[in-house]
């Protein structure tokens, strides 16, 4: 590591490193992903789905740090796939609520198949993994409050 005075260089910056991982295993996830004709945050929007279906645009995008001006296009394209259907709420009109079709229910089946493929490239065992995944997440919640909407 450098020290205080100096600039980092690229292959000292941590947040280089957790970028560029993350690319790396976004790319592992694409020809998963393209025998489905999923990119991977349609593949982000039916994991959120598959737990809880019929959730709101609002919901969904809180789960997955998205703002509405990414995930409504996103939503868009999956609806035109016939992945899910988006509706007013009969109660609220202001929220738009999300459901799977009967195509997007059908992709769950398969899901296991992909995150199993994944787990195997990591060659860590599941605690490993456990222990890594809940460190990510308690750097990314210190850092929620910094990040900008």
């Amino acid at each position: 590591m450098p020290d205080g005075n100096s600039i980092p260089t690229l292959k000292d910056q941590l947040c280089f490193a957790l970028y560029s991982t993350a690319h790396a295993v976004t790319r592992a996830y694409k020809p998963l992903l393209d025998q489905f004709g999923l990119t991977y945050p349609q593949y982000l929007v039916l994991l959120v789905l598959w737990e809880q279906d019929g959730m709101a645009v609002k919901e969904i995008g809180e789960q997955l740090f998205l703002d509405s001006g990414t995930l409504t296009p996103l939503l868009k394209r999956m609806e035109a796939a016939k992945l899910v259907v988006r509706r007013r709420d009969s109660k609220d009109e202001r929220q738009v609520r999300v459901n799977l079709t009967a195509k997007g229910q059908e992709l769950r089946a398969k899901a296991p198949d992909i995150a199993h493929t994944l787990f195997c490239q990591f060659g860590q065992t599941l605690p490993e993994l456990v222990a890594l995944r809940e460190e990510l997440n308690q750097i990314r919640t210190r850092f929620q409050p910094h990040a900008r909407s």
